[in-house]
């Protein structure tokens, strides 16, 4: 397996000391160019045919990620905290680590080589500041982010929102992804990632998008509406679910009447149930089909969460 590491903290100390006009085309270019095929896959060029027309600079702003514009000296001490050499080897490690859990056991992963960036969060962003600073996005098998806004909390989480990451990686190699996809398929996905990353760090290191929710709070006023909107397909009706109406009012959807991150929440503890009901490693569940890991949990929906 070959893992590439951008090293980003390189290229925003670049775009610190370049002219603020500037900045946007080093973005493009020296950030992004490499996540190219992450980009096309969801429709976003990485430069617009029209000046100020919607690319990966409009579309990194909109997810979170702190604009190109912004990265001056006010910036620097961030920047240093992302510049340690210790920080990139760990992150390498975690991704070394999560791909040959599969190896070893045996699975043949599809994709060879992986990319990976850590990226600054914009703390104005609303997404950010829900999320506790930091978040990850790897879905497209063979690229990997995680964003932060820096600090001794922030950094201490990251290599585990990369396991998580990884865990989306390597589970989209091997369930294939379609418009279609429900809630149901998206709660195990987010479900079998955080069990994941938690197995390998620890359940006192898990994500806020679980750790928020107490459990009265999943039994009494989660599951029962997830139960009811668990077949709905497509981001507009899912959103909410998943992520709470907070977020989802913010992305222009209808709230169904759940708090942050309830869809994670809800799936970490659907899958957890999975687990410990079939035995199975979280390994060989990453790899199971939704369409099985759904007919063994029906008993879920009935009884109470611990």
């Amino acid at each position: 397996m070959n893992i590439t590491l951008i090293r980003s903290d390189d290229i925003y100390k670049k775009m610190m000391n370049s002219p603020k006009e500037k900045r946007d085309d080093i973005y493009r270019y020296e950030m992004m160019e490499p996540f190219k095929f992450k980009w096309e896959c969801i429709n976003v060029p990485i430069k617009a045919k029209q000046k100020g027309g919607y690319d990966v600079v409009m579309a990194s702003s909109m997810l979170g990620f702190l604009s190109p514009s912004e990265v001056d000296e006010t910036q620097k001490e961030n920047i240093d905290l992302i510049s340690k050499d210790s920080l990139w080897k760990i992150c390498e490690k975690t991704i070394q680590n999560s791909l040959e859990l599969f190896t070893k056991a045996g699975y043949e992963l599809p994709v060879k080589d992986y990319m990976f960036s850590i990226l600054l969060g914009n703390p104005k962003s609303p997404y950010v500041s829900l999320n506790e600073g930091y978040c990850g996005d790897g879905g497209i098998p063979g690229y990997m982010f995680v964003s932060l806004v820096p600090n001794e909390y922030t950094i201490s989480k990251l290599p585990v929102a990369l396991a998580h990451e990884c865990n989306h990686n390597i589970r989209w190699q091997f369930e294939k992804w379609n418009m279609n996809i429900t809630l149901a398929d998206m709660m195990i996905s987010e479900g079998l990632a955080e069990n994941f990353a938690t197995s390998m760090f620890g359940e006192d290191m898990i994500g806020p998008w679980v750790s928020k929710t107490d459990i009265e709070t999943l039994n009494n006023d989660i599951k029962p509406i997830i139960k009811k909107g668990l077949y709905s397909t497509g981001f507009e009706n899912i959103t909410a679910y998943l992520y709470g109406d907070e977020m989802a009012q913010l992305q222009g959807y209808f709230p169904v009447g759940l708090p942050y991150c309830a869809g994670y929440a809800c799936g970490y503890h659907m899958i957890k149930h999975y687990l410990k009901k079939t035995g199975k490693s979280i390994v060989e569940a990453t790899l199971t089909p939704s369409s099985e890991i759904i007919k063994e949990i029906e008993d879920f929906w009935d009884e109470e969460s611990a």
